[in-house]
């Protein structure tokens, strides 16, 4: 008779206590990225500088992501993922906790600065530690389980974070986001096991650039910056979109149920993404180029809401489906250029975030509002385009297994 240790039995069930502390960690670095936006007016008039001045504070926060983002996944290669993750998550506290109390507005953006730094290590991290600690075949739905944080700080988190600024000042809503990362660090410690360490010399093979020459890896970062593109170019506006459109005052109920719909594809794209990557990945831009589309040719107010619920159902599961494919894509190369795959995606996607803060704003105010959705919904086709052409290595059907020995992938076979 024989005896399988513990250590080597297949798990077959998702780590959820450690997946939703890897998902709370996802939420507090939206939180910290997007919480400006809901207590701007505050933020304004308490550091004596105009609204554009203290819209500022998103802009060096997506900064000092994208600068650093592949830097520092290089210079940590060899670090444990873990504690990585942990010095990641104490930045954020302390960089919350300094927004805080900033006297004034240098200290504000130093701080700001700070956070972004902390998110391009974290983002780096994330995925890949979930992808991970994950029963095989089963990667793509814990990413799914961890992103889920994108579209709950978005529809939960700045609400919340805007009605306490409201009430108790913009500090104290930063405040609380610090008590909640102090309580994720803790979660952390005690539920997220190790990862694997790379392999003597693994690191050395995870340069950039031989990462974008992994076969799929550089059409995935193509659908990253056209789609995250597009997305904020319409996200960014969109309530100046409604108001020229005359649905100013509908713009808290279409956000809502653009939200809604973001939490039901990202379920379901956690659900399916394992088997269905390919299929996902061409709805998911399908359908963001329809909801800008029809944006482009009606303001008609029950086309708008349908539109919106489109939008955010084809953009929900974005997050997973790109993060998924980047981790498949490097893993060809091993693990280490699986992470560093993840740290160019993240710098991609907020020089994306940036450019198209940029580029609709310019739309909006030379062409009005009928333009940002059109460049949008190009934006979206294209992205629609390279998803469909990048059938075999970017988006392929059937996903494939991590590579054996002489870096050969095998395909993962179908459940019966």
């Amino acid at each position: 008779m024989t005896t399988t240790t513990p250590s080597r039995v297949r798990r077959t069930a998702l780590p959820w206590p450690a997946l939703l502390a890897l998902g709370t960690a996802v939420f507090i670095t939206s939180l910290t990225e997007t919480l400006p936006a809901g207590v701007l007016p505050e933020m304004s008039a308490d550091l004596a500088v105009s609204a554009g001045a203290a819209g500022q504070a998103v802009t060096v926060y997506a900064a000092g992501t994208a600068l650093t983002a592949v830097p520092l996944a290089a210079a940590t290669a060899s670090v444990p993922r873990k504690r990585l993750l942990l010095g990641a998550m104490t930045a954020f506290l302390v960089a919350n906790t300094l927004t805080a109390a900033a006297p004034g507005y240098a200290v504000l953006l130093a701080a700001r600065f700070l956070a972004g730094v902390a998110a391009g290590l974290a983002w780096a991290i994330l995925a890949g530690h979930a992808r991970s600690i994950a029963p095989a075949g089963l990667e793509g739905r814990a990413i799914a389980v961890t992103m889920t944080g994108i579209p709950l700080a978005l529809s939960l988190g700045v609400p919340a974070g805007t009605l306490i600024g409201e009430h108790a000042g913009w500090q104290a809503a930063f405040a609380a986001v610090s008590v909640a990362t102090l309580a994720v660090i803790g979660w952390i410690v005690r539920s997220v096991p190790a990862a694997r360490r790379p392999e003597p010399g693994e690191e050395a093979k995870a340069t950039v650039l031989r990462t974008l020459r992994v076969p799929g890896v550089a059409a995935v970062m193509t659908v990253v910056v056209t789609f995250v593109l597009g997305h904020t170019i319409v996200y960014a506006y969109i309530a100046s979109y409604l108001r020229q459109a005359g649905l100013g005052r509908s713009t808290g109920t279409i956000l809502l149920m653009f939200g809604a719909a973001c939490l039901a594809g990202i379920w379901f794209v956690g659900r399916h993404v394992d088997r269905g990557l390919r299929v996902l990945a061409w709805s998911g831009a399908a359908l963001f180029t329809l909801a800008t589309a029809a944006f482009a040719l009606t303001t008609a107010p029950w086309a708008v809401g349908a539109a919106a619920v489109v939008w955010g159902l084809g953009w929900g599961g974005v997050p997973t489906l790109l993060q998924t494919a980047a981790g498949r894509a490097g893993l060809r190369h091993g693990r280490a250029a699986a992470d560093t795959a993840q740290a160019v995606l993240v710098t991609l996607w907020n020089v994306a975030m940036m450019l198209g803060g940029i580029m609709g704003g310019l739309l909006l105010e030379g062409l009005g509002a009928t333009s940002v959705a059109v460049a949008a919904a190009v934006l979206g086709a294209t992205s629609l385009l390279v998803v469909a052409l990048a059938r075999r290595h970017a988006f392929p059907a059937r996903p494939t297994a991590p590579p054996v020995p002489g870096g050969v992938t095998t395909p993962v076979p179908r459940r019966p």
